[in-house]
Order: structure tokens, then sequence, then C-alpha cells
């Protein structure tokens, strides 16, 4: 056919989503390891007047449950899927070559943001993210488990699993961003300014447009960071002690209705000291604690009454679905005593009472990643045993408040049918007028597990919507079914709890208990023994659920499970050049196993900054220069080595070199050992610091890692590379420490 007779080609252009009808906006509020008790409108001294006011508006569920983790309970609420069943059967740090724990959510499982984006939304998320596998954390991604790569349209916010909440690694979009650097800067305070710009905007553009606004906060999460004026008002209010504070919120959730009349408060468990048995030293320092941590929690509500206030103030409150949750409940990860550096104490490395009370006044602020006592977290998930980490009430029942002025008229109520995080997706689609589809960008959907409750707004009747669902995480394991739940005794080897609570660490020899919630709301009385065929029966259905979603193998760490792949394997060695932004720390070669590290450079003078650094002064190394003298300093909780070289280098070119091999330190200046040392700790393993954001190269952003540089500290002279050695292939830790490490971070 000539030329000029062919047909040209149409190119097929996708008409514009419209959304249904009168589409209301989303809000989604998630909230970090604040526990059952600690709200409020839940009972809680603690004050939250911007929360109580959106539950004086809407609905309080009392039996809403999540997975008991972070990453896990994100996952199924984005998707509306069991956490094993997507991927995410644990923390996005430890992803095993399984199909219930790869950590990659598939696409077969499309998320709220991208099912509500196919349907004419905006999609914004603001804050702590924590569904990237850290491995994809780097510059190269890749990006489909970013925001942005699955449904969002705008990200401002953190990936990993906490930051520090003066200093934290940002990310705008795919791109990380400089480290704030501003007097009185606070993470959760930029936060909420971000959410409220991109309303605005968003809404200055295109008014007639729906928008989903997920907004995670870094709290109640640790580091309990906030300032004096927010934990001055609580000086005193706990010093009766963690009794007295479960019996007040208990008493108040007596008395509001949050809990059935006939709830029994389930006793202080043994390895949780009785108040009146401390010390006065102790008393003194653990109140003080408390008091950051309550204080903490306030200054989060008041940031998010900024933005309640601001879709007051334009008109958008009537029509928006504002939903406000916790992912798991309280934290125990401050250990019995509490401690100073929450990233030391994973492993075991706490301060002493003595140590920290010398640091009393220094509590909540950027010298310390500081965490509660777990006596606070009993306290907190009342009138539940147990907390985050375990399928005990404790663990998985968490506070949920909706509210949409359009939708629900009885403001104010209690909805005490069983819901759960899986069901939150279906549900909201259901209220605007959409259904999880069956199909995305060709991909068939795989089975989604949650229900569409939305019934249950406007009918506080309606039946309840769930009778079956089950719980596990590492390895504690329960089943609901019918009012009935039944629940493993099963600890983990792994954490702080160990040597604490009474339970098994074998699943050969743990045993499984029995409750009637529908009489029994706390889970407080054992019922097996009157029941056993029951319990049986309901044993075999966990066996059945937890096959149909992939939870097995169960979790255990002397299996030594394979790790995922990363998309190309880790360097055994690299070379890298002076940048503005870090390299990702998954990305960087192990130094396990011993490690050689390198700086070439050219100097005029003496020369200041930094080679290479990653972490802070609660975690982290760095090789650098004062005044002209190179020196190499690690820290990590009570483990330290500080080597320098004892003289300036002079002008002209140079190299500065670190080895290690099996703990032994030395510092290597133009071919000749200056200095040696010795660090007993766990190096450079991502999640060890309480900075994700990776190895710095020529400058060091955040806080620094000892207080003779300050940073940017960007390096003075000509820096002309850095490279970094395995001492090992293989080398890497355990998956004991792997998991104790992660897990703790989460």
């Amino acid at each position: 056919m000539p030329e000029s007779e062919k047909q040209p080609v149409v190119p097929h252009v996708v008409p514009y989503a419209k959304p249904p009808a009168g589409a209301p906006n989303v809000m989604v509020i998630l909230l970090d390891d604040v526990g059952f008790g600690q709200l409020g409108c839940f009972g809680s001294p603690i004050e939250t007047p911007n929360i109580d006011r959106l539950a004086s508006r809407g609905l309080r569920f009392n039996r809403f449950h999540v997975t008991s983790i972070c990453s896990s309970t994100r996952a199924a609420l984005l998707t509306g899927r069991n956490h094993h069943a997507v991927g995410v059967g644990a923390t996005q740090e430890t992803s095993f070559a399984l199909p219930g724990y790869n950590g990659r959510i598939p696409r077969s499982a499309a998320t709220l943001a991208r099912i509500l984006r196919d349907n004419g939304y905006n999609t914004m998320a603001v804050g702590k993210w924590h569904l990237t596998p850290q491995a994809e954390y780097s510059a190269a991604g890749p990006f489909e488990r970013w925001p942005l790569g699955m449904g969002f349209e705008r990200y401002y916010g953190f990936l990993g699993a906490e930051t520090n909440h003066w200093s934290p690694e940002l990310v705008r979009d795919n791109t990380p961003i400089p480290t704030p650097d501003s007097p009185g800067y606070h993470l959760t305070e930029d936060l909420a300014q971000q959410a409220i710009d991109m309303v605005r905007s968003q809404q200055a553009a295109s008014p007639d447009k729906p928008f989903l606004l997920w907004f995670a906060t870094g709290a109640a999460h640790a580091p309990h960071h906030v300032t004096r004026e927010w934990f001055e008002p609580y000086a005193g209010k706990f010093d009766g002690g963690w009794e007295e504070l479960r019996e007040g919120i208990y008493r108040r959730q007596l008395a509001e209705g949050v809990i059935p009349p006939d709830t029994a408060l389930t006793p202080r468990p043994t390895w949780v000291p009785a108040w009146d048995s401390l010390s006065a030293d102790e008393r003194r320092l653990y109140a003080r604690y408390m008091e950051v941590f309550a204080g903490f929690v306030t200054h989060t509500d008041a940031q998010i009454g900024r933005i309640l206030d601001h879709l007051d103030e334009t008109g958008l409150a009537d029509n928006t679905i504002v939903l406000l949750m916790s992912d798991n409940g309280t934290s125990s990860e401050g250990g019995p005593t509490g401690t100073l550096n929450e990233a030391a104490s994973w492993l075991g490395d706490h301060a002493t009472v003595e140590e920290a009370l010398e640091h009393i006044d220094e509590i909540g602020g950027p010298n310390h990643t500081n965490h509660y006592p777990w006596g606070w977290a009993w306290a907190g998930n009342s009138p539940f045993q147990l907390w985050k980490r375990y399928s005990w009430l404790g663990g998985v029942r968490a506070p949920l408040i909706v509210r949409w002025p359009a939708g629900i008229t009885d403001g104010g109520s209690v909805r005490d049918q069983f819901t759960h995080a899986i069901d939150i997706t279906p549900t909201l689609l259901g209220a605007i007028g959409l259904s999880m589809p069956t199909e995305v960008d060709g991909v068939a959907q795989q089975r989604v597990d949650g229900v569409d409750a939305h019934h249950m707004f406007a009918d506080p009747r309606a039946a309840e919507h769930r009778t079956t669902q089950y719980f596990e995480m590492h390895g504690s394991r329960s089943i609901y079914h019918e009012g009935w739940k039944a629940t493993s005794n099963f600890v983990s080897p792994l954490f702080n709890e160990r040597a604490h609570i009474t339970g098994s660490h074998s699943y050969d020899t743990d045993v499984w208990q029995l409750f009637d919630l529908n009489r029994d709301f706390s889970e407080s009385t054992d019922l097996s023994a009157e029941n056993p065929d029951l319990l049986e029966r309901l044993e075999q259905l966990w066996i059945d659920q937890a096959t149909a979603n992939n939870v097995f193998p169960l979790f255990d760490p002397a299996a030594n499970y394979p790790a995922h792949p990363h998309e190309y394997p880790l360097p055994r060695e690299a070379s890298y050049a002076p940048s503005n932004h870090p390299i990702a720390a998954g990305r960087v070669p192990s130094m396990f196993g011993g490690f050689v590290m390198s700086g070439s450079m050219t100097c005029s003078g003496r020369e200041s900054g930094v080679l290479s650094g990653l972490g802070d002064h609660q975690g982290g190394w760095v090789l650098h220069l004062v005044d002209g003298e190179p020196r190499f300093d690690v820290v990590y909780g009570h483990q330290r080595a500080h080597l320098a070289a004892g003289r300036a280098l002079d002008a002209g070119d140079h190299t500065v070199e670190v080895t290690m091999s099996a703990g032994d330190l030395a510092l290597i200046v133009d071919g000749q050992t200056v200095s040696t040392g010795r660090f007993g700790g766990l190096f450079m393993f991502p999640g060890v610091t309480t900075a994700a954001g990776g190895m710095w190269v020529g400058r060091h952003e955040g806080l620094p890692v000892v207080d003779t540089y300050s940073s940017p500290a960007v390096f003075t002279g000509q820096l002309h590379r850095v490279s970094v050695t395995s001492g090992s292939p293989k080398a890497g830790p355990s998956l004991a420490t792997t998991m104790r490490i992660a897990e703790g971070s989460d």
C-alpha cells in the first residue's frame, strides 16, 4: 500500500476517571504504638482533646483488631488482605524467601490508594510508610513499593520503622531531601503542615475532586521526642505508679461505656514489678519517662487538631470520612527499666538507673532516643494482657474512631462488632459506592479477606460481619471464631520478654488457652479445661486458616530461613564519590566479618569534616578529620571505640584507612598504623542505628556521632573517593540477631 493511502494510527486516550456522585473525601490517621487505653476518649488521663472531639462526633470501635506489628497492619489495612497473604508476615527489615514473609506486596493486591486513584481521587500520603523492603530504599529502587508505586500521587515522610523527630531522614515523592535544620523543628509539626498544604493546593486546583489523605505519624513510637512545654503539665501525674494508672484507665473506660460493665481488669503479671517495690530513684526516673510519653501524645493530638481545624475552616469536614486508629498495642521495647537509647536496648544494652538519672532533664530531647519501662505499656493496654508483637488482645486490639458527619448520625456512640484492619479498605470503598476490583493493570486480583462493613456506620445493631479471624506474629498465635478466642502462650525466645514472661519458647510445649469473648471482654478467664473439644477444633481451624494464608513455616530463629534475594546482589566492595545524598545502608557492602574502609584526598591545609559516616550518637560511626587530625569513632550503647592519628595531615595527597577484623580496629594513615582499638558491638547493620538514611560520603547530615564535629560537617579538602570492602562475602548476622534487631525497630 502506498504511504499516502495508509491510515493514521489514532492514539487511544483513556477518559478521566470520575468518582461516584457526592463521593466523600477520606483521611486515614494512623498512630503508632498507641495502646487501647492511651487516648482520652478510651479512658486515658493523657489529654487528647482533638481526638476526643473526633470521637464525640463519630464512633468508637471497642472490638477493632490489628496484626500486632507495624508493617503487617499497614499491609492489611491498605490491601484488605491478611498480612501473610500479601507477604508481610513481619516487618520490612526481615524479609525471607518465603511466600508469607517476603515483604513484597504483590500486584495482585491493589491498595486503597490505587483503587481510589483509578476512580477519580487524588491520593496523598504523609508520614511513616514502612512498606518498602529495606533493600529497596536506595536511589536505584526499585520504586514499585514506595508510596508513589502503590497508588499515591504525592508523598512526604520517612520510609522506615522510625526516625529521630528532631532530625529525621525524609523523602519527598521518590527523592531523599536534606535533613531539616531549622530552629525548633519537630517532625510531627512538619508532617501536619505538609498534610494541610497538600489538601489546600489540591482543593485550590480542583475543589470538586475528592481526595485520600493518608496521615501516619511517627508518634507515639519511640523515640519519644517532645519539648518540655508539652510534658511539664504532667509533672507528678504518674507518681502513683502504673497500677494506679491502669486502674484509673479501667474505671474511666467503664464510666464512659468504652468497655462492658462486667469486664474484668486482668491482674499485674509477675514480670512487671509492683510500683511500691521500686526505689525512690527508680520511681522518679520511670515517672519522667511516662511524663514525656504523655506529652508526646498530647503534642501529636495538637498536630492532628491543626489538620481537623483546616477541614472545618474550609467546609470539607462534613463530607470527609476521618478514620483514626493505632497499628498495634503498646510497646514494651523499653524493657523493664526503660532506656535512653532505644536501638541499643533491642540488644539488651540498657542504661542503668544511675546513668539515666544523670540525664533525666534531657529525656525527650535530641540527646537521647528514650523509651519508657514496660510497666507503663502494661498500664496503657488496660484492661488487656500483654502488648505489641503478641496475639493476645493487648497486641491485637487497638483504638479505632470513625467520623463522617454526612453518614454517621449518632456521634459519640460505641460500636462493639468484631472488626479487623483488613475490613477498612472494603468498608471505605463501600461507603464511597465502590467495590474491590477483580483486575488491575491486567493482573487478576487475589482473594479479598476483608468485608465491607460500612452499614455499621448508620446501624448500631448491624449484624457482626466477621465470624473468624486468625492471628500470628513471631510464633504467637490465636484465632477468633463465633465469639470464642483460642490463644497460645508461646513467647519468642529472641526478645527482652523471654527471660520474664511466663510461657513456652517451644512449639512442642506451648499451651493453648480458651476464652469466651462474648462474656469475657478482656480475655481474662481460661475455659480450656471445661471445653477441650472446642479448643481442639479451634486449634485445627487456626491451622486451616494459617495454611490458606501462607503462615507456614512458623517463625523459628534456629531454622536459618534464606533471605529474600535483592534485585541486585549486595556488592562485596564499592567505591563512592562525595554526594549530597546518603548511600542506602542496605546497599553498602556488609561490615560483618571484618571490613576495610579507605578514603583518598588532597589536603591544602589543616582540613576538617567527614569522609564517611552513618548513624548518630545513639548508634553509628564516622571517619573524619578534626583540625587536620584523622579520627575514627564508633558508638553503640555502652560499646564504643575512638581512634585518633595523633597528628595533623600536611598539605598534599593522603589515604586514611580503617580496618576491622574480629572486633580489632586499626586506623591507618598513608600506609602506617597510627591507632588501634576494639569494638565488640554490632557494626553497620541496617536498623542498628536510629538513622536509616544510610552512609554519607564527604559530609554527614543530621545528628553527629560524636561532639567533635557539627553537621553537615562538609569535608573542607578535596575528597576523591571512599571505598568499602567486606571482609567476608558471606558475612552477615544470624537470623536471631536480625530478627531481634529489626522487630524491635518496628
